[in-house]
């Protein structure tokens, strides 16, 4: 039987209780590999959740055979041992021919020193050397969650056998929020052949960051933005708004927003989630009256008809297509904080707490301390390389 290594992961104690827990994973065997972690990705949305207590797995429970939650379902409970989805590591042993020593790789494991890598039953996605290392933490999860929203796109809109940019190119593509998943899914829309892209957030800053990736934003703070884009996009008498609507902001008054402000026949892919339910939709309006769709883009599956076309290598391929494209960009705007491991608990529990006036956008854990762009506290700007 294949002995144990030491690992350190953040998980949850319970709520309100990140912590970094003393954990283990198998020593490789053959076949496998051992990657140590150098970069994670916070997810703040999903994290906090769970840190919280506020995810729907534990407030009423999930029946994974039924995937229906609340009765029969069971409750989540705690200790969670790890958080997180975006790591970055070194293959520093390798047991077999398709992980190299001394190559990058990135995984959707989370904030954890080291992982036993196994090819054979996970996405191991290889870091090219032409790309910043830190980018790498979009490569195995966050980019393909966006690249996941434009497949949804096309399939609707152009049937399974579609391309990735079938749903959005020659297409009026709003965008709501500006958060990473805002951000990424919008450069995927400008760059596979949008006619035009428009960003709805009300954060300044966040704003800032979208006008400094070259895009349009409008902001939302004080009032509805629909009207504003049935008047940019006007395509004939009773026919006005966006062709495709990415909902990225996981608040029911933005879903209703975005389906106000599509014109008829037109869809929204949504990559919002929805703690606290979704009571501002109405669907006796808009949605009815306008013929309107409305599919969910979850990274678990990509559209019925493209699995064999997309596995979560061809998703990660797309995504490094926007890295190599956008990168520079993306590493000075949008990965505001990058700060130690040891120091991730304490961020979470302030994200979790809202003590920040201006929680990060991107924030980055490193683990080794001769990692690059790696100082200052998370609440004072920018950490550079």
């Amino acid at each position: 039987m294949t002995g144990q290594r030491p690992a350190r992961s953040i998980g949850v104690l319970g709520p309100g209780r990140p912590a970094i827990i003393d954990d283990a994973e198998p020593e490789p065997g053959p076949g496998q590999a051992w990657v140590l972690t150098e970069w994670s990705g916070i997810s703040a949305g999903t994290e906090v959740a769970l840190v919280r207590g506020t995810d729907p797995q534990h407030q009423v429970g999930w029946d994974p055979d039924l995937r229906t939650f609340g009765a029969p379902g069971t409750r989540a409970g705690y200790p969670i041992r790890g958080l997180g989805y975006m790591a970055v590591g070194r293959v520093t042993e390798s047991r077999t021919d398709v992980l190299v020593e001394g190559s990058r790789v990135a995984m959707n494991y989370g904030h954890r020193t080291g992982r036993c890598a196994d090819p054979a039953t996970m996405p191991v996605i290889p870091v090219p050397d032409d790309l910043d290392p830190l980018l790498g933490i979009y490569l195995a999860q966050m980019g393909p969650i966006c690249v996941n929203g434009l497949l949804h796109a096309a399939a609707a809109l152009a049937g399974p056998a579609a391309g990735i940019g079938d749903g959005v190119r020659g297409r009026q593509v709003l965008v709501t929020g500006a958060g990473v998943i805002g951000l990424l899914s919008a450069l995927l829309a400008v760059q596979h052949g949008a006619a035009d892209v428009l960003v709805v957030e009300s954060a300044p800053e966040r704003r800032a960051v979208a006008a400094a990736l070259g895009l349009e934003t409008v902001d939302d703070t004080d009032q509805p933005v629909w009207l504003a884009v049935k008047d940019r996009w006007r395509h004939g008498p009773g026919d006005a708004g966006a062709d495709v609507a990415l909902q990225c902001r996981g608040h029911d008054v933005s879903l209703a927003g975005a389906l106000k402000a599509l014109r008829p026949q037109g869809l929204v892919v949504d990559l919002g989630f929805y703690q606290a339910g979704a009571r501002a939709v109405r669907l006796g309006e808009e949605f009815h009256h306008n013929g309107l769709a409305l599919v969910c883009a979850q990274i678990g599956r990509v559209p019925r008809g493209m699995t064999d076309a997309w596995p979560r290598t061809a998703l990660a391929a797309a995504t490094l297509d926007l890295l190599r494209d956008r990168g520079r960009a993306i590493r000075d705007h949008v990965v505001t904080s990058v700060v130690p491991f040891e120091e991730g608990p304490r961020l979470l529990t302030d994200l979790a707490e809202r003590r920040l006036p201006s929680p990060p956008l991107q924030a980055v854990l490193r683990y080794a301390a001769d990692s690059p762009g790696a100082s200052g506290p998370w609440d004072d700007g920018r950490a550079r390389e």
